[in-house]
């Protein structure tokens, strides 16, 4: 059974989907099958691997409603064992869509649980908010990751996520578990970094990831070119970083 992860902040400019595109393609270097489902509007992990937004093809918003088969709104990328079900526009709308409809908490449950034997792990990039969608995703997966900026207010507003996922555990998935906190975007010219690390440490002790994510031109730039970091710079300090990443959570999944 494949392992759904929901990777989730609702602060923006985290690193989130920036993670969600590095570890998954990474994973699918290491050999493991990887489904990207993109569920913000925005539509960064889908231009991200360079496939078009808003494209007349099926996406996450047909998947989250039931408008499709799942298999239907599958995108394979160029990308070894990595593949995408985009986002779309109509997603904003998807909120709205999901207040008065009955059991909304378990639409993408419903909708992914046909994809669970088809790949070793499915990543949920959420939107940076707490609202309907990313209760869906809270819901549907087995694991929750947390990408913190290295930045003085790391942990600001981190009470009100923690709180969402003891609540979803509570009413609506027993079975969520914490799946690690990474940091991201860590200038190693400062000491803030290690500042930040150890504060982090001090909060959730074994589940912060050893590997830390710097700040890196080629990371940053990546996307522009629809590409992963490994794809576009193996050699660069994103790339590797997100590489060894790779490994560490492979490492923890065996334990």
């Amino acid at each position: 059974m494949g392992r759904v992860v929901s990777i989730t902040n609702q602060k923006g400019g985290v690193g989130k989907t920036t993670t969600a595109i590095n570890l998954g393609a990474c994973l699918g270097y290491l050999g493991e099958t990887v489904l990207l489902i993109d569920l913000d509007a925005q539509g960064n992990a889908t231009s991200g691997l360079g496939v078009p937004k808003n494209q007349n093809h099926k996406n996450s918003y047909s998947l989250l409603l039931g408008k499709c088969e799942p298999q239907e709104a599958i995108i394979k990328t160029p990308f070894q064992n990595f593949y995408l079900v985009p986002s779309h526009r109509d997603m904003v709308g998807a909120e709205i869509e999901l207040v008065e409809e009955e059991g909304n908490a378990y639409f993408l449950q419903k909708a992914i649980s046909k994809l669970h034997s088809k790949f070793n792990f499915i990543f949920l990039d959420c939107p940076p908010s707490l609202g309907f969608v990313t209760l869906n995703a809270l819901t549907s997966a087995d694991g929750v990751l947390i990408t913190l900026q290295s930045e003085y207010f790391a942990l600001e507003g981190l009470g009100e996520l923690l709180g969402t996922v003891d609540r979803v555990r509570q009413s609506f998935n027993p079975f969520l578990e914490m799946e690690g906190v990474l940091i991201t975007m860590v200038d190693e010219r400062t000491n803030l970094a290690i500042q930040v690390w150890e504060e982090v440490k001090n909060h959730f002790g074994k589940e912060l990831f050893n590997t830390i994510i710097p700040r890196s031109i080629r990371l940053a730039e990546a996307p522009s070119f629809g590409k992963p970091v490994f794809y576009y710079d193996p050699r660069s300090k994103g790339a590797l970083a997100y590489l060894n990443l790779a490994k560490e959570y492979l490492e923890r999944r065996k334990k």
